[in-house]
């Protein structure tokens, strides 16, 4: 479905070039949700102006839907945008135009005749549950419904790509899941391809089916979800990860903890899919004269199945401890000793 090839971008400024995406080459398949992720200045942005034209390249090819963007221009590329729709982080309504008619918009530019066009946004609210505020103005709905209006518009002339530049990143925690709950139910039923970019681990990991990791321009990692949280392999990508896994008060925790330790080792543990379901520690206890504390953990749904992490400490002898770790690790479950945070 979408297609880049050593994709570069090259801004010219007076204190010399910027150098935003640097031999970017990646394949998006048809129907997948996936993520872009990375820091302010990774180029993330940069990348998804270039999907829809927006942005020529500097070099390299782009391929979307089957038309090569980087080669065309004019009334063909124009064209060519009705099949990419995007979505923004601030929503750009017109506020002057009720819901319906923001929704609308795109479709009068397209010249379709009026009946179809009001049967057609009748079906776009009744998808995004905006039933009961087509004749609101934006001034008059919360945050998630301003983007519900922006995902009904992208809608419209039934693309076969969604943008989604960072566009939950406006909307508090519980309004957030309830948009990516839209989107994913929106590829599910339209079989939608749908390219996302966010600084937010959580936002991947919630509806993500693959995703690439982005620093300085180039992308630095790349692969399904669950495989990136089981073994990242970049710094910056671990970081992400650990957004998620390991948040601010795990690592106080640990901190405090270790300063206490007076004996023992405190491990990680790491479950993936039907390891996330397996009554480990029970196993232990029932199997080994050790004492077991837990300290932290978590388990997240991917996609692609449960990630899972937790933080135990173990006393006992050294033999009893090795003896610990080896069964846990023919669990397929992944063991790192926590020496510091």
């Amino acid at each position: 479905m979408i297609n880049l090839r050593n994709v570069s971008k090259t801004y010219q400024s007076n204190h010399g070039d910027v150098h935003a995406v640097r031999e970017v080459t990646l394949t998006i398949k048809k129907g997948e949700i996936f993520g872009i992720i990375g820091y302010s200045g990774a180029g993330k942005s940069s990348l998804i102006r270039l999907l829809n034209g927006l942005e020529q390249p500097t070099s390299g090819e782009i391929e979307v839907a089957g038309r090569t963007i980087s080669q065309i221009k004019g009334k063909i590329l124009r064209k060519a945008r009705q099949e990419i729709s995007m979505i923004f982080q601030h929503f750009n309504l017109l506020w002057s135009r009720t819901v319906r008619e923001n929704i609308a918009f795109p479709l009068e530019i397209a010249g379709m005749n009026k009946e179809k066009r009001l049967k057609r946004v009748d079906e776009l609210i009744e998808l995004v549950g905006l039933k009961g505020k087509e004749n609101g103005y934006p001034s008059q709905l919360s945050g998630g419904q301003k983007q519900r209006v922006g995902i009904a518009r992208a809608l419209a002339n039934n693309p076969k790509v969604l943008l989604c530049d960072e566009a939950t990143s406006a909307l508090d925690p519980q309004t957030t899941d309830s948009i990516l709950s839209l989107l994913s139910d929106i590829n599910e039923r339209l079989g939608l391809t749908i390219v996302l970019i966010t600084h937010e681990m959580h936002v991947i990991r919630k509806i993500c089916h693959r995703v690439a990791v982005m620093e300085n321009g180039h992308v630095v990692e790349e692969g399904d979800v669950l495989t990136v949280f089981r073994k990242p392999k970049m710094d910056i990508t671990k970081r992400f990860v650990q957004q998620v896994t390991e948040p601010e008060e795990t690592k106080e925790t640990l901190k405090q903890f270790l300063t206490e330790m007076k004996s023992g080792i405190t491990i990680k543990l790491t479950f993936v899919g039907e390891a996330a379901e397996t009554p480990l520690i029970t196993q232990i206890i029932r199997k080994f004269a050790v004492e077991i504390n837990i300290l932290q953990g978590k388990i997240s749904q991917t996609q692609e199945g449960a990630y899972g992490s937790l933080f135990i400490h173990i006393d006992g002898t050294e033999n009893e401890v090795s003896q610990v770790i080896d069964f846990i690790k023919s669990k397929q479950v992944e063991v790192e000793v926590i020496s510091n945070v």
